[in-house]
């Protein structure tokens, strides 16, 4: 059985973006995962909590997990095949 990587790399981006949005978001109302982001704002470039931050978290959010997830399934499917 083979991944459709597209497909999987779509909804690694949707899932990581949706949690850097919502994180950012709770930081923001009541201070909850503020170490988390501010580790991933030495990653992620021009990221910081902020209003502006939600945008650019959510943009590389889903930038990394799509990537990531794709990488992933790509590399699962290659492997599959050897057996």
């Amino acid at each position: 059985m083979s991944l459709d990587t597209k497909s999987f790399g779509l909804a690694g981006g949707i899932l990581w973006s949706t949690g850097m949005v919502l994180m950012t978001i709770l930081a923001l109302t009541i201070a909850y995962g503020t170490s988390f982001l501010n580790m991933m704002a030495a990653v992620y470039p021009g990221y910081n909590v902020s209003g502006l931050g939600i945008l650019v978290g959510g943009i590389y959010g889903f930038i990394d997990g799509f990537i990531c997830t794709y990488l992933f399934a790509w590399l699962y499917n290659k492997l599959e095949r050897k057996k």
